[in-house]
């Protein structure tokens, strides 16, 4: 009788610790319920992908993203090149003075700054809300978030003190992290051969042979620590290809056959343009063993153009694959159904277009870039064509995550547009460089040059001339007129200090 009695006992007992430790539970479960966030950037990263249309790229693990997530074909960055770009996205500001247009944007404005009431990035915003918070690889200007030059030993300051709970790289045998961004398959880089290299290799090796490889695994050991943990993740990924120089193993090379890629549709400077808007591919040229030098007197040989478009779609596709692993791994974990992923490239690149192999330029080709967002329960293989900002991003991030919006940014949120439910948008986004700010709209693109060189005004209708061969501002100035308010909404101020 006794033992029935304490049999009885302990059946209450274990049920009064279950109904508690439910209690518990639920009392968590608004917290836990805020979705995890994968935030994929990727260096130099044009929208020439399968899912935007492009059938001659390889790239399924991207393609398989966008076919569950939304595709957005019109998505902006604020300028074309990568730490100032950077600075936008993570700040959510248009560029108010020079400083802003550098690479140098996040150290100068952001590094060694105490902690203040209003955060330094979105990130910061997260972690301050109960998101642990990783980096790997280069989300912010320098690449493994620590302030060094190219030829010095790693630096000890971040570049982002209050963002991240972990900032993380693997160089391998390049020892550093600028040394691995400009790395070569032998372990060398850019730097230490005095820049007496060829701007793409083809390297006999596997997918760890390059840094990316590296990056990637790392990022999945990361994730399967971060579904260990209570709180939600915010874990960036930031992958170096296809930046210069155009290095990838072989088996990517080997998925193209070079005599069929498409050359520039348009490999010359605009019709009543000016050259001052342009460049002579400094960075590109940078690389001294480049079988042509590029200049703006006429294009590389077609040869040459192709193979060097080959050099840049092989590192699409290695970046491609590395991707891959990461959208595998929170499959594997179980993670995918509470996972906002998102791919974001951090401005477009110039492939002999107008004359330009590189970006640094405020045309089409240098400001448009890759973005897609796969939100659970939002997105379904949708493209969204509407004119979006990379300033967009950082309330479109606390928006999804539910955190709240500590000051107003240039953005606006693009959750309305995921939900479907936008009755207006204002399609309007700007461009800042080589002094000048341009606007693009759903049709048109209007840059206003602050320079003596004419014409300073240029207007390019992307209905009728998607790649912007000539410029009508002369032609069509009731046009220029009834843009000009709105182009002047984005004019900061910052070429008039």
């Amino acid at each position: 009788m006794k033992i029935m009695i304490f049999i009885a006992f302990l059946s209450i007992l274990s049920s009064f610790f279950s109904c508690a430790k439910q209690d518990i539970a639920d009392a968590k479960k608004p917290e836990q319920q805020k979705p995890n966030v994968l935030f994929i950037c990727v260096d130099d990263l044009r929208p020439e992908l399968g899912c935007y249309g492009k059938t001659y790229i390889h790239s399924p693990n991207i393609d398989k993203l966008a076919a569950s997530g939304a595709v957005f074909t019109h998505q902006y960055v604020q300028v074309p090149t990568c730490g100032a770009s950077r600075y936008s996205l993570l700040t959510g500001m248009l560029p108010k003075t020079g400083g802003h247009l550098s690479n140098e944007a996040c150290h100068n404005f952001i590094s060694g700054k105490p902690e203040t009431e209003e955060p330094e990035t979105f990130i910061h915003q997260l972690k301050r809300n109960g998101y642990y918070t990783v980096g790997i690889g280069k989300i912010s200007h320098y690449v493994d978030g620590l302030l060094y030059g190219y030829t010095e030993p790693v630096g000890t300051e971040y570049e982002l003190p209050h963002s991240w709970d972990e900032m993380l790289l693997n160089p391998g045998k390049w020892v550093t992290g600028w040394n691995a961004f400009f790395g070569y398959a032998d372990g060398s880089n850019r730097q230490s051969l005095n820049r007496q290299v060829k701007p793409y290799e083809m390297g006999n090796v596997g997918d760890s042979g390059y840094p990316d490889g590296l990056t990637a695994e790392l990022a999945v050991g990361k994730l399967d620590e971060l579904a260990k943990k209570e709180e939600p993740f915010f874990l960036a990924v930031g992958f170096f290809k296809p930046h210069l120089p155009f290095n990838a193993p072989k088996k990517y090379w080997d998925m193209y056959d070079e005599s069929k890629l498409p050359l520039s549709p348009n490999p010359f400077i605009p019709e009543n343009a000016n050259k001052a808007g342009l460049h002579s591919s400094g960075e590109f040229n940078g690389y001294k063993l480049g079988d042509e030098e590029a200049t703006l007197e006429g294009p590389v040989s077609d040869e040459y153009a192709r193979k060097l478009r080959h050099a840049y779609f092989a590192c699409v596709s290695y970046t491609d694959a590395q991707i891959g692993k990461l959208l595998d791994e929170l499959d594997k974990l179980g993670l995918s159904g509470n996972t906002v992923v998102v791919l974001w490239g951090d401005h477009g690149w110039h492939l002999g277009d107008q004359l330009v192999w590189g970006k640094h330029t405020i045309f089409e080709r240098a400001l448009r870039s890759a973005f897609i967002i796969r939100a659970p329960g939002k997105t379904e293989g949708r493209t969204i064509s509407k004119v979006v900002s990379t300033v967009d991003i950082y309330p479109t991030m606390l928006d999804l995550c539910d955190v709240e919006m500590p000051h107003e940014t240039d953005g606006k949120s693009i959750v309305p547009l995921l939900d479907n439910r936008v009755a207006s948008w204002t399609e309007a986004s700007y461009g800042y460089f080589r002094n000048g700010i341009s606007l693009r709209t759903e049709r048109y693109r209007l840059t206003k040059y602050f320079r003596n060189a004419e014409p300073t005004v240029e207007l390019y209708d992307h209905i009728a001339d998607p790649n912007e061969t000539k410029n009508i501002a002369a032609e069509k100035p009731e046009i220029v007129k009834k843009l000009t308010p709105l182009w002047e909404k984005g004019n900061t101020g910052l070429y008039n200090q």
